[in-house]
C-alpha cells in the first residue's frame, strides 16, 4: 500500500495494487495456511482495507463455508472485488463495505469470526483505538489478524553496478522517514511504540501468535515480476525522489529508463525477496 492518501486516483491505481497482490499471492496462501489452523470454520471473515478484493478472493477460497466481507474507503476498488469474486464464482457469499474503517464496520451484519487488517491499521492516527474497535466487531472468541512490519521488498543486490554501493538500503532509508512523516501529519496522529503483541493486548484482545511468511522470487524473474518491480520504483520515485541526494537520484532514473540495459526492465539480476509478520489476537469470551 502506498503511504501517501491524499490525492490518490483510486481507480488508476488499482491495477497496480491488484498486480502486486496477486504476485505476493504466494505469501498470502501461506498465512492464510496458518491461520486456518487455529481458526478452522469462520462463519463471517471481514478484510479490513481490501483493495481490489485479491487477498479477500483468497479468503473465500481457503473458508469454502464462510461468507466473505471486503471493507475499503474506496468505491472503486470494491467494484474489483466484487468483479473477481463474480469472476471466481462465489458472489453468492461475498459482500462488500465501503466507508472509513474502522467506523463502516458498523455496518456489518453480524460479528466476524474472523478479521485481517493488512498494511490498513498503520493508517489510521489511533492504531491502539483501532485495534480495539476492530476487536468490538468480532465474535467473541473471534480472531483479529493484523499484518504489519517485517522486512521491506528488496529488489536488487547491494553492489548493482552503478552509482553507490547500497542503493537501496539508501533508499528504504529515506522511504522510512516519509512514513514517519506520513504517520505524523495524519490529523490526531498519536505516536505508538510498534509493540503490536502489547497494542493488542491494550486493545482488550488477547494476543495469541505472531509469524512471517516470506516471498522469494529469484532471478530470472517474469514479466510480471519485472513490471511490478519498475512500477514501485517509479511509484518511489514520485513520492520520495526529491529526498534523495543528486547521484541516488541519478541512479534511481537510470533503473527506470527502459532504454537503459543497467535499468530494471533488462538487466538480469533483479530479484523479489520480502516477508511480512502476522500478528494475531482472540475476543475474549
Amino acid at each position: 500500500m502506498t503511504h501517501d492518501h491524499g490525492e490518490i486516483d483510486w481507480a488508476e491505481m488499482a491495477p497496480h495494487l491488484e498486480a502486486q497482490a496477486e504476485l505476493y499471492a504466494p505469501l498470502y496462501r501461506q498465512a492464510l495456511a496458518w491461520l486456518a489452523r487455529e481458526v478452522t470454520e469462520p462463519g463471517l471473515v471481514v478484510d479490513v482495507g481490501s483493495g481490489p478484493g485479491v487477498v479477500s478472493s483468497l479468503f473465500a477460497e481457503t473458508f469454502p463455508g464462510a461468507r466473505v466481507v471486503a471493507a475499503d474507503g474506496a468505491a472503486p476498488l470494491l467494484e474489483r472485488a466484487r468483479a473477481r469474486a463474480e469472476r471466481l464464482g462465489f458472489a453468492d457469499r461475498f459482500g462488500t463495505l465501503a466507508g472509513d474503517l474502522p467506523g463502516a464496520l458498523a455496518d456489518l451484519d453480524y460479528p466476524a469470526d474472523l478479521m485481517w487488517a493488512a498494511q490498513s491499521v498503520h493508517h489510521l492516527p489511533d492504531q491502539r483505538a483501532a485495534l480495539a474497535a476492530l476487536g468490538r466487531h468480532l465474535a467473541p472468541g473471534g480472531t483479529l489478524a493484523v499484518l504489519e512490519g517485517g522486512l521491506t521488498a528488496r529488489f536488487l543486490p547491494r553492489d548493482i553496478g552503478i552509482g553507490r554501493p547500497g542503493f537501496q538500503a539508501r533508499l528504504r532509508a529515506v522511504e522510512e522517514d516519509a512514513f514517519t512523516a506520513m504517520r505524523a501529519d495524519l490529523p490526531g496522529s498519536v505516536a505508538e511504540t510498534e509493540d503490536w503483541p502489547a497494542m493488542l493486548s491494550a486493545a482488550g484482545l488477547e494476543h495469541t501468535g505472531t509469524r512471517s511468511f516470506l516471498l522469494d522470487l529469484p532471478a530470472p524473474v517474469t514479466a510480471a515480476t519485472r513490471d511490478y518491480v519498475a512500477t514501485s520504483l517509479s511509484r518511489l520515485r514520485e513520492r520520495i525522489g526529491e529526498s534523495l541526494d543528486g547521484d541516488d537520484r541519478t541512479t534511481l532514473d537510470r533503473l527506470l529508463d527502459p532504454a537503459d540495459e543497467a535499468g530494471v526492465h533488462r538487466r538480469p539480476d533483479v530479484f523479489v525477496l520480502v516477508a511480512h509478520t502476522v500478528y494475531t489476537a482472540v475476543r475474549p469470551v
